[in-house]
């Protein structure tokens, strides 16, 4: 029987305490978002079409990249597998992608 002051658990003494590594801050993504909700707010006339109305897809579009820029360019990863993949560093990217072509288009 283990006694009175021994931690319970496994592994060594102290082992326990220590918070597990994340995988930290991912630059590309972060200033993505940075730069995206920088720009939205300074020239928000970017996302409009050649007729001058708001582009909501293509909004739509840069909101997600911007938003998947800072949950995943702040360390967190969800731990909902649909959310972990639509919330990464690629669909980051690929809105990015996707919000440029439809505005370009």
């Amino acid at each position: 029987m283990a006694a009175m002051n021994e931690p319970l658990g496994i592994g060594e003494p102290g082992e326990r305490d220590a918070a597990p590594a994340g995988p930290g801050l991912a630059w590309l993504p972060l200033l993505t978002a940075i730069a995206l909700t920088l720009g939205i707010t300074i020239y928000p006339h970017v996302l409009t079409g050649a007729d001058g109305r708001a582009d909501h897809l293509a909004t739509m579009l840069a909101m997600w990249a911007m938003s998947a820029g800072f949950v995943r360019g702040t360390g967190f990863v969800p731990r909902n597998r649909a959310l972990r993949i639509a919330l990464s560093g690629w669909a980051c990217l690929a809105a990015l992608v996707l919000a440029g072509i439809r505005l370009l288009g």
